[in-house]
């Protein structure tokens, strides 16, 4: 039982034109009445939901004025009594209105307490408190979807569907095995098998769908790559609308890793500018292009530049094998850009086909050919794997790992009925699976790592 009332302030500690201080707990009210003051009555007094002009106070001065608002439990966020005070939105003001109510009787919320507490009382099992910290840290529209929807309880309605399965199955072998004379199992072997079966291509697809969830969700790791001078760096520019990177005539200007993050349209790119490759380089410049190889290992698209103003140059289609083999190695797409396009083409748009993968003719530096590119990252990545806002993306590193654990139970399970293994022995794998389970709702999460999970949120939520 929760016992204490907490405080912090919850609109962040940054200049704006409302900031609110949050409290909650079983003394919300009194704690609030000690340091905020109306022309008449208290929050005691007031009814269930109320939203007054008054003062805060910290003693007998006056700090700030202030909307009160008030949200008994259960009919609030955290499921107890909450009251915000609806201040003016500077840092120093905050912290005077907060220390008021620390002095009042409450103490310093913990990083996620306030979600924390929803989540003990009753109001959102742990997948959507995660997605909670999902949606404020959404990057893109097709994160904040994602996160909406495992917040709706999509993802709850999926995990809790597949938890009753197993343990309606459990169960059944359970009495059967203690009540053979009444309960067969003939024939049970060759029906759980076909169930799980069905249960194990459930959480195949939901796993599929945290592969998607990470690119959504940190947005697509693109390395862009290339000879030096082909305009690597003019491109990243053209992306931010900046001049982030140094731009000269000079080849091997760019000789360390640029890292930047764009969003357009509803996605979001993590785009990566690299020194250019050549095998003449100097020693500083080798090392450049070292770090380009390996960004290219852990990239989930690589953009490789050409300058179309040479033409088609041998140099250039030994690099690009080099460059697909490792994108391919990896799982990376390859996009190829026939750049500078604005200084002339010398070959067709066909032979560029031909040649490389996924080619587009853009110009770096006026901007042509760049809604071609953002239509082509989009096919690759998302047309056809992203549908609409209501199909389930598993956006955790965490939920990932669990429906992984179920999906070797389930295995483990298949397997023992394939072998011929007693009844008995299934339900240690259906039992485990469904623990799995359990973890990523939080019905079978233990303490520690609820703590590890809400640890990890902002402070004020």
């Amino acid at each position: 039982m929760i016992k204490d009332t907490i405080a912090a302030i919850a609109s962040g500690l940054v200049s704006s034109g409302i900031g609110i201080i949050r409290i909650s707990g079983p003394e919300a009210l009194p704690v609030a009445d000690a340091c905020v003051r109306f022309k008449n009555g208290t929050l005691k007094d007031s009814a269930d939901r109320l939203a007054r002009l008054g003062a805060a106070y910290d003693g007998d001065e006056k700090i700030d004025e202030a909307i009160v608002l008030v949200m008994r439990a259960p009919a609030s966020y955290t499921g107890e009594d909450v009251v915000e005070l609806q201040c003016h939105g500077g840092p120093y003001v905050m912290r005077r209105v907060l220390d008021s109510v620390i002095k009042a009787g409450a103490r310093n919320a913990e990083p996620g307490e306030f979600t924390k507490r929803a989540f003990l009382n009753g109001k959102m099992d742990l997948s959507q408190a995660e997605a909670v910290m999902e949606l404020i840290d959404a990057r893109s529209e097709y994160a904040r979807k994602a996160a909406l929807s495992q917040l709706s309880g999509a993802l709850s309605g999926r995990v809790s569907e597949l938890r009753e399965k197993l343990i309606t199955e459990t169960a059944y072998l359970e009495a059967a095995l203690d009540d053979p004379e009444h309960i067969s199992l003939d024939g049970y072997s060759q029906r759980l098998a076909a169930l799980l079966s069905r249960v194990l291509a459930e959480l195949d697809e939901m796993i599929e769908s945290a592969d998607r969830g990470k690119i959504i969700r940190e947005g697509v790791r693109t390395v862009i790559l290339g000879r030096p001078n082909a305009g690597k760096s003019t491109l990243l520019n053209l992306f931010l609308g900046e001049e982030r990177a140094i731009v000269t005539a000079v080849p091997g200007t760019t000789r360390d890793i640029l890292e930047e993050s764009v969003r357009f349209d509803e996605m979001a790119l993590r785009l990566i500018d690299t020194a250019g490759i050549r095998e003449d380089g100097d020693e500083i410049e080798k090392i450049g292009i070292e770090k380009a190889y390996d960004a290219a290992k852990d990239a989930d698209l690589v953009l490789y530049v050409t300058d179309s103003s040479e033409g088609l140059l041998g140099e250039d289609r030994q690099l690009f094998n080099k460059v697909k083999e490792i994108a391919e190695e990896n799982g990376a797409a390859v996009i190829t850009l026939i750049n500078k396009i604005d200084k002339g083409t010398p070959f067709s748009e066909q032979e560029a086909g031909d040649l490389f993968d996924n080619p587009v003719f853009i110009s770096a530096k006026t901007g042509e050919g760049k809604e071609k590119l953002e239509e082509k990252i989009k096919e690759l990545f998302y047309d056809g794997r992203i549908n609409s806002a209501e199909e389930l993306i598993i956006a955790g590193a965490r939920q990932k790992e669990e429906l992984l654990a179920a999906v070797a139970a389930v295995k483990n399970a298949l397997s023992a009925i394939e072998t011929g293994v007693p009844e008995d022995f299934y339900t240690v794998d259906l039992m485990d699976a469904y623990n799995h389970l359990g973890r990523i709702t939080g019905d079978t999460a233990d303490e520690a790592l609820i703590n590890t999970i809400f640890e990890k949120f902002c402070m004020g939520k």
